[in-house]
C-alpha cells in the first residue's frame, strides 16, 4: 500500500510535458489534448448526425467546429492577456503572440489561456458562422453543447500532463507532488477534479438529456449554469494564479468569472422561458 501511495503521489514527476522535440521546436501533450478534444467533439456530433439528431452536413459541421475552435484559441489567449496578466503584456506586447521570452530572448513558446475568454471567442465564432449560413443559433447550440464537456475533459487532462494549474497545498494522501514546488509540497490534483466535474459529469448529464424536449432551446444557458457551478466548486482546490492571488477575500478570479457566467445563464434561461410564454 505504501509503495502504491508513493508511486501515485509522484506520478507528475514521471510525465514529460513534451512528446518530442526537433531542435528548438517541441510538441507537447497540452497541444495534443486540444487536438484530441476537437476530434472527440467532432466524432460525437458526427454520430448525432448519423442518428438523425441534427440537420447539417458533415463538412458543414467540421467547418463550424473549426471556426469555433479558432475563436476559442484566440479568445482564450486574449482573455488571459486582459484578465490574468495585463500589466506584463502591456509592457511586453509582442509577448502576446511571440514564442520568445521578451527578456532573455529564449524560445519558450506561447502559454497562458483563459477558459472564459475562450468561451467568448467560441461564441463569437459560432455567431458569425450561423449568420453567414443563415442557421438558427439556439438550435445549433442545442445540437453542439451535449458534446462540449467531453472535449473539455481532455483539455484538463492536458493541464495535468503539462504540470500546470495544480491545486492548493494539502495533507491529504491523494495529493501529488508537482515540479513547480521542486517536488516538496503535496498539492491537490485539481486538474483531475476539474476533468471529472467539468468534463465527465457534465458530459453524462447533457448527453443523456440531449434529446429531452423540455431542454430544447436551453442547452447553452444550462451549460453556462452547469459549468459555472462545477468550476466554482473545483476552484476551492485550485491554487490561484501567482500574479493575482485571491480576490474579494478568499475567492479566485476564476470563481468570480464563474459567478458572472452563472447569473448570465440564469438570465438567459428566464429570458428564453418568458419569450416562449409570450
Amino acid at each position: 500500500m505504501n509503495n502504491f501511495l508513493e508511486f501515485y503521489q509522484h506520478i507528475p514527476e514521471h510525465i514529460n510535458p513534451e512528446i518530442f522535440h526537433i531542435g528548438s521546436f517541441s510538441f507537447g501533450w497540452y497541444a495534443t489534448m486540444y487536438l484530441v478534444a476537437f476530434f472527440v467533439i467532432f466524432g460525437l456530433l458526427k454520430k448525432r448526425l448519423k442518428l438523425g439528431e441534427g440537420k447539417m452536413s458533415v463538412d458543414q459541421l467540421f467547418e463550424f467546429l473549426l471556426v469555433c475552435f479558432l475563436g476559442a484559441v484566440i479568445g482564450g489567449r486574449f482573455g488571459y492577456v486582459l484578465f490574468y496578466n495585463f500589466p506584463f503584456y502591456l509592457a511586453h506586447p509582442l509577448a502576446i503572440v511571440s514564442p520568445f521570452d521578451p527578456v532573455t530572448g529564449e524560445l519558450i513558446g506561447i502559454y497562458g489561456m483563459s477558459y472564459h475568454g475562450g468561451l467568448i471567442g467560441a461564441l463569437i465564432g459560432a455567431w458569425i458562422f450561423v449568420r453567414k449560413n443563415n442557421l438558427n443559433f439556439w438550435l445549433l447550440s442545442d445540437f453542439v453543447i451535449p458534446a462540449i464537456p467531453a472535449g473539455y475533459f481532455f483539455g484538463r487532462i492536458g493541464n495535468f500532463l503539462n504540470g500546470e494549474l495544480y491545486g492548493r497545498a494539502t495533507n491529504s494522501p491523494w495529493g501529488m507532488y508537482f515540479q513547480s514546488d521542486d517536488w516538496g509540497i503535496l498539492r491537490q490534483p485539481s486538474q483531475l477534479y476539474e476533468a471529472f466535474l467539468e468534463g465527465v459529469v457534465l458530459f453524462l448529464i447533457f448527453w443523456f438529456f440531449r434529446n429531452k424536449k423540455s431542454w430544447q432551446g436551453n442547452f447553452l444557458a444550462l451549460y453556462l449554469v452547469g459549468y459555472s457551478f462545477m468550476r466554482f466548486s473545483s476552484e476551492f482546490f485550485r491554487e490561484p494564479d501567482a500574479q493575482i492571488g485571491f480576490v474579494f477575500g478568499n475567492f479566485t478570479l476564476g470563481q468570480i468569472f464563474s459567478l458572472a457566467m452563472f447569473f448570465i445563464g440564469v438570465v438567459v434561461l428566464f429570458w428564453k422561458k418568458r419569450k416562449t410564454v409570450l
